[in-house]
Parts: structure tokens; sequence; C-alpha cells
């Protein structure tokens, strides 16, 4: 019985009732494909003293060893050979400290059902073309990063006709084009045309704010929307409020808050996250989330803060079924929210302090710096 893939084809998206017995045996048969196909990963669960008769619920899940995100900045470990991996990309760290992630061919087909049904679900979806604004990196064949990969995938949501950036390569590295960035949004502002703007909240938020200081306010076509990712990074110190933010982006941009939308996502734990109209990540049914005492690593009780452990058997190319981050956060009963969505929600509160990690924001701070100066 190919679990995975009754798991990854579920017609409803949130559905965690439903799906309980189903992911506790899709797992299971993650952990045991990785066990047999990859000799370190079965070192690591004899280690723990792992045994599948431990997995009988689905609050058996925490039994399931972890592996941090930093593990996979120094080690390259899969269950597949390399060659056989049809894409690969990479976080985004600096100084060699990389996560070099791939996906196999049924993983990435039934990751292309969660991509549709997410997408569908929180009306991402158009017919219409668009005009996207990328504050983020052009592809590039010497970028292999999972956020230049999504970002760029983003724009098949809608028909695009043109994809302006706001960093391109260059022989000395990325620049940013602030200038251009500009001119092309403006040019966009006065075709009939919805706009559509992707990336990080931090980027966002500075150049809306270098737009207003220059006095501009804009009204973009009905249906224009804003998609973001990534999180403020190590812009951390300088991050807003989503309600100063909303506000921002319906004063310069005339985009109204509904039309806002924010993902989340990891390159070593390859689920998308799409907030509800209340702005919090739901948990679908192609995940589990774990929060974990920062101390015992045992699990915590909703509503208390630790580090976050996320699970999914969507890939069988590296053992990602259970990576623990180094992010701080809370998971909250679905109820809480007020959307009508019943499934779990997560928040990020920031990350635990591991000083010498630099993220995908790092060089585009520099370059955005420089821009201003």
């Amino acid at each position: 019985m190919d679990y995975r893939k009754r798991l990854f084809t579920h017609r409803k998206l949130y559905d965690h009732t439903g799906t309980e017995t189903l992911f506790v045996k899709a797992a299971k048969c993650n952990v045991a494909f990785h066990r047999k196909h990859c000799s370190e990963y079965a070192v690591i669960l004899a280690d723990r003293r792992f045994r599948f008769k431990q997995m009988k619920t689905i609050d058996d899940l925490y039994k399931i060893p972890v592996l941090p995100t930093l593990y996979f900045k120094s080690h390259r470990i899969h269950s597949i050979p390399e060659k056989k991996m049809l894409i690969k990309a990479t976080s985004s760290g600096t100084k060699g400290k990389k996560s070099h992630i791939g996906f196999d061919a049924k993983g990435l087909f039934y990751g292309a059902f969660m991509v549709l049904r997410t997408a569908s679900f929180h009306k991402l979806f158009s017919l219409k073309p668009v005009n996207y604004i990328l504050l983020g990196y052009k592809p590039d064949k010497n970028n292999h990063t999972v956020i230049s990969k999504t970002a760029f995938g983003a724009t098949f949501f809608a028909p695009a006709i043109r994809r302006t950036y706001a960093l391109k390569p260059s022989p000395e590295g990325y620049q940013l084009d602030l200038l251009g960035l500009k001119k092309a949004l403006l040019r966009y502002s006065r075709q009939p045309v919805p706009v559509r703007l992707i990336g990080f909240p931090s980027y966002l938020y500075f150049f809306l704010t270098e737009l207003k200081k220059a006095g501009l306010q804009l009204h973009l076509p009905k249906s224009s929307m804003v998609l973001l990712g990534g999180g403020w990074k190590q812009f951390y110190t300088e991050k807003v409020e989503k309600d100063v933010l909303y506000a921002l982006i319906e004063e310069v941009l005339g985009i109204k808050e509904y039309n806002v939308k924010e993902f989340f996502g990891a390159v070593e734990h390859p689920i998308i996250y799409c907030d509800c109209k209340n702005h919090h990540f739901h948990v679908p049914v192609y995940s589990r989330v774990i929060i974990r005492d920062v101390n015992t690593l045992l699990p915590v009780e909703n509503g208390k803060v630790g580090l976050v452990n996320f699970l999914t058997p969507m890939v069988e190319s590296m053992p990602l079924t259970s990576v623990m981050t180094d992010d701080l956060g809370i998971l909250h009963d679905g109820k809480e929210c007020g959307c009508g969505l019943t499934a779990p929600y997560f928040e990020i509160l920031g990350r635990v302090g591991v000083t010498d990690i630099k993220t995908c924001a790092a060089g585009a701070a520099e370059l955005l710096g420089g821009a201003q100066s």
C-alpha cells in the first residue's frame, strides 16, 4: 500500500482528524525506506534505539529521531543515488554552510499535488495575465538556492507577462537594481493588468519605505497581490508587526490586506505553508508539527514555546522525515484562530541564537545597504 500517495492525494487540505492513521503509516513506511537505503540513518535509528512497534498513534511521532537542520549543512546524507535526484537545491547559507537537498521523482510528483491543492484552496490561481515584481534573485545557472526556485515557481500561479527582479547576476555577484525596480513598478501601475509582488517581507518593507519617502502612492490594478515568504532573517530586530506592513502595502500600493499572502518553508522540510485569512500558518495534512522543550527535547503542550520540529513522509531521496530547526515557536489549537480551520497552526518567534549562521538575506542585505548609502 502506497500510504504516501494516499496522503498527498487526500482531498481535504487541513483534515488532520481524517488523516491521523494514514500519516502514521506513511511516516513509518518512510522511516523504514530510509533505514534500508541509508546506512548513516540506520546507525542514527539504532543509536536512538528506535523501534517501529513504538509507533502506534499520532502521539508517538515524537519518537522518530530528529535530524537538526544544522546537520544537513555539514553532512551529505541520502537514500537514493544523487544522480537519480531530479531536482537539487541548496539553502542560502554562506561560508560553505549550506544544506544540499535532492528530490526523488515520486516525491516531486506528490509535491505537485500539494502545491496545486494549496494554491487552489488559498485562491492563488488566476487565468488573468500578471506583471511580476520579484524582490529577490533572478534565476541563474550558478544559483541553486531553494528561495530563488520557489519565487520563480510562484510566477506560474498566473500567466506572466513580465518578470522584474530586484537582484540581478553580474560578474561581481548579484547587484540590486533599485532604480529599475521603481521604474518597472510605475510602468506596471499604468497598465490594466494585475501586479504581483513576491519576496521577503523585510525587502518589501524597505522597498515600500523608500517609495513612501519619494512621495509615491500607487493604486495598482484590481486583483493585484503580494506574496511574501522567507521571514525577516537577520533583519529580525527591524521587524514590524504584520498590521503595520499590511497598512503600508495598502498606503503605497493600494493592495488590500485580503490580497496579501504569506508563505513559510524550509529547504530541509519541503512542505509549503500558506497563511489563512487571519495570517496564521495552519498545518496541512502533508505534515505535522511538534514543539520540543529546549532542554529535554520532549514535546510540550500547545501554547508553550520550544524548538520547532517538522515531520513529513514526502521524499524518499533523503531522510527528511523528522527535522528540527533552530527556530523557537509555538503550536496553537486551530480553534484559537477564528478563521474556521480546525488544524493547528504554528508561530515562529525567532532563531535560538546561533551566532555564526548566515541566511539567504545576508548577501542581499549588503547590497541593499550599499544601494541606500
